[in-house]
């Protein structure tokens, strides 16, 4: 059973809500109509939804309600600050916000947001101002060694807080990689031994990777996961060593969403795709993948999803997982949901718009 009774769409054309009502899910409300929500969440430390926008005229926009969404305040933007340049020549300005991270639940009021050009943004403030994150946006490797996966330029897509340490963060990055600090920002390294970058002249290069989502085990911070654009690669020693857990070939290999067990760190989650050049449901037919046993072997769930004639495929962060309940929606407009850790699915929404993110949220 889930410990969440909410699910936060941001989809193409708004923000819904799904609320659990006895034993289903049903949208119970839309915000921002007609308008591309590239993500949102629910911050329990202060009660708060955020809603990031992408706005096809207006731009980047940043949302936030404190009441459960009978009103919305909208945020002044990140911006870069004046001078500031992906490469030189190149003048840096937002242009996406990718995802929205919390700090420690000892500092309820430390906000991050992961943007593409590849700036990490900081608000000590509940979100009221940000600063770009210096420390990071000036590493001797972004200028040279970070690049566009699938965008123009580099995104953060990925902020994780370790649970025990406020001060320790890490980020994923597409394209460069997993990047950590332990200081609370002033430093940063990259963490990426292990991995692979087959698109590169050099595939074990140190920076350049390209995590499609970085994942936590809640219970045991040490263990990390990432489906990664050349497969799916698990640390359990806090990064500084990453495996693969995926072979080519098999159905758990390619993807963009990964969701790991709140009380097993060998649990996780992935739904496929056929490969990097169809980016479409294996064969037609979609299917969830489990492992149980940190990677070593996958297993292949097929029940209440559609076999046959089927296109969908799931972007980084449409896909959670609360207790025993997991839900995933797609490109495709299809929302699923299991209440059995994935071993069965049913259909609970059709006809939605392309979703972008997909977050339980616990309503009190």
């Amino acid at each position: 059973m889930s410990s969440h009774n909410a699910l936060l769409a941001g989809t193409r054309k708004g923000l819904l809500l799904f609320e659990r009502n006895g034993n289903g899910w049903h949208a119970t409300a839309q915000w921002f109509g007609g308008q591309p929500v590239s993500y949102s969440m629910h911050d329990p430390r202060t009660n708060t939804l955020w809603a990031c926008l992408d706005h096809g005229h207006w731009g980047q926009k940043l949302h936030r309600s404190r009441d459960w969404g009978t009103t919305w305040e909208e945020v002044k933007a990140p911006a870069y600050p004046e001078g500031a340049e992906i490469k030189a020549g190149t003048p840096a300005t937002l242009r996406y916000i990718w995802s929205i991270g919390a700090g420690g639940t000892d500092r309820p009021n430390t906000v991050f947001l992961g943007t593409e050009p590849g700036g990490l943004f900081r608000s000590d403030d509940g979100g009221d101002s940000f600063t770009l994150v210096d420390s990071l946006w000036n590493h001797p490797s972004r200028q040279e060694s970070w690049f566009g996966g699938g965008r123009d330029y580099a995104g953060i897509h990925s902020i994780i807080t370790d649970p025990r340490d406020s001060n320790r963060q890490l980020i994923g990055i597409s394209c460069a990689g997993v990047f950590e600090t332990t200081d609370d920002g002033a430093t940063w390294a990259p963490i990426n031994k292990g991995l692979r970058a087959d698109y590169l002249p050099n595939p074990d290069v140190e920076v350049g990777h390209d995590p499609h989502l970085l994942a936590m085990a809640p219970n045991n911070p040490d263990v990390l996961w990432q489906q990664n654009h050349c497969g799916i690669f698990r640390s359990t020693d806090g990064g500084r060593q990453w495996e693969q857990v995926s072979t080519e070939g098999n159905d758990a290999h390619f993807g963009f969403a990964i969701a790991v067990d709140e009380r097993n760190p060998d649990r996780a989650w992935v739904v496929p795709a056929q490969s990097d050049g169809a980016r479409m449901a294996i064969g037609g037919a979609l299917r969830v993948c489990r492992t149980d046993d940190g990677g070593r072997t996958w297993t292949t769930f097929t029940n209440g999803l559609p076999q046959q004639t089927c296109f969908d495929v799931v972007y980084r962060h449409a896909l959670d997982v609360s207790g025993d309940t997991l839900a995933f929606a797609s490109t495709t407009g299809n929302m699923f949901i299991s209440e059995d850790g994935g071993n069965s699915w049913h259909e609970q929404a059709n006809y939605l718009p392309p979703v972008y993110s997909l977050r339980f949220a616990s309503r009190g």
